[in-house]
């Protein structure tokens, strides 16, 4: 993990936030690459869950709610962690990855603050920033980061930042019935940061304070719970697998009793096995009528489906697929980073899938030579209208291969001196490293068969 971090940071796909000011905790910045790879792989979920379906609408809600909202979806009271505090030195932290790093084949997660404390009795675990052995009870602590709303200091009132994107969904339910005409089964689907106010490992983009979310609430007849719930399996995994993670990266898991959160009734999530362990990619939820039904209650709003067919009116149920953005591009980087030995040295290369890779095809000029690099830009010029290419000419034509490689590029193509005889240009391919001539009038079609089809 510390080897691909470093190489994000060298390379420009994620920085500490604030490094300046001594940074914070679990804060990231996306670089230039992480942004277009975090872009990239948005934009291909919205394509293929939105775009590429008749029974999916999109929907961009506001980070700010009404506080009543979160009070009736059961987070003012339910959004908690368990944590633990240090009396010694004040350090504070999440008592299951205290207990999950120290005691082995254990599993913690959902068990009550009563069991987390007694484990941690037991098996008289300590601070792990000072090492004293004086802990408190582990404690429920509220996620919600709350902020407050007005100018002057006795009209402010309490607002929270969205701990999930799913309410501004439930909310806007009835409008995009009256809008846009849909009819159950229907989906609303949204991207956009969530906020949490909770205590984390360290581990990259894996768990931070502010994350990207990608999810849809799927709007269905209580009746095709079942069937509905298995469809959205399938598409989740199969939408993994089309990133170009292997199959034997990945797994169901059902969540127990005890781990599911407030609102569901049945969750799934499609963990993926990190370098620390299997954890949670994917998330799949039964919410029931659980969100609809409490709004319902507490606006005094009717948000029942008249199903005209049936002659019925009734709460939807609703299936809730998510997808942890900013996590996937971790789990992405780390599923691409490979190492091998070449001629002796060390190439450090990242297997990204094509679609989603930050930079399609980058551009060389063997030499700093006037024609080479007039024909090479013209190249570039020409490529650069149909896909996203990089040019580059500052190092030898090594390290400009082993540049491209840490970033991810699938194609560079180098115009040399026999481009300028025979009009031909040599293609390498990154994860062989096979070079090919070909004309180099053949490029751009080339090009689409190689990373469009």
């Amino acid at each position: 993990m510390d080897d691909i971090i470093a190489l994000c940071k060298r390379r420009g796909f994620l920085y500490p936030s604030s490094e300046i000011y001594g940074g914070l905790a679990n804060s990231w910045d996306f670089g230039h690459y992480g942004t277009l790879l975090k872009n990239n792989i948005r934009d291909a979920w919205w394509r293929t869950f939105v775009l590429g379906r008749d029974d999916m609408v999109g929907l961009d809600a506001s980070v700010f709610l009404n506080p009543k909202v979160w009070q009736a979806s059961g987070h003012v009271s339910g959004f908690t962690d368990a944590l633990v505090d240090c009396k010694n030195c004040k350090f504070r932290t999440r008592a299951d990855h205290l207990i999950e790093d120290k005691v082995k084949n254990i599993k913690v997660e959902g068990l009550s603050v009563d069991k987390l404390t007694k484990i941690i009795r037991e098996n008289k675990l300590k601070c792990p920033k000072c090492g004293k052995d004086d802990l408190t009870d582990v404690r429920r602590f509220n996620l919600l980061f709350e902020t407050k709303m007005g100018i002057l200091e006795d009209s402010k009132s309490t607002l929270y930042l969205r701990g999930e994107i799913a309410q501004g969904i439930f909310l806007n339910f009835k409008n995009v019935l009256n809008s846009l005409r849909v009819k159950i089964p229907f989906g609303i689907a949204q991207q956009g940061k969530a906020y949490r106010n909770e205590i984390t490992m360290g581990r990259s983009v894996f768990r931070t304070m502010e994350f990207d979310l990608m999810e849809f609430e799927y709007f269905i007849h209580p009746s095709n719970y079942v069937k509905t719930y298995e469809y959205w399996q399938n598409e989740m995994w199969q939408w993994a697998l089309s990133l170009g993670i292997p199959k034997e990266k990945l797994r169901w898991r059902e969540h127990e009793d005890f781990e599911r959160s407030h609102y569901s009734k049945k969750t799934m999530d499609i963990e993926y096995h990190f370098s620390f362990g299997w954890k949670e990619m994917f998330g799949l939820a039964y919410r029931t009528d659980f969100d609809l039904k409490n709004h319902m209650q507490n606006s005094g709003k009717d948000l029942q489906y008249l199903d005209q067919k049936r002659g019925e009116k009734y709460i939807p149920h609703i299936i809730e697929p998510t997808f942890g953005l900013s996590r996937l591009v971790g789990i992405v980087l780390e599923d691409a980073y490979h190492i091998e030995e070449v001629k002796g040295e060390q190439r450090v290369y990242l297997k990204l899938d094509p679609k989603i890779a930050p930079i399609k095809v980058a551009v060389f000029p063997l030499q700093k030579d006037e024609k080479l690099i007039a024909a090479a830009t013209e190249l570039y010029h020409t490529l650069k209208k149909m896909t996203v290419v990089e040019y580059d000419n500052a190092g030898n034509i090594g390290k400009m291969y082993r540049r491209q490689d840490e970033i991810g590029t699938p194609y560079c193509i180098t115009i040399d001196y026999q481009t300028i005889e025979d009009k031909t240009v040599t293609v390498r391919d990154r994860d062989t490293m096979k070079q090919n001539r070909v004309p180099l009038d053949s490029i751009p079609n080339l090009l689409k068969k190689l990373l469009f089809n």
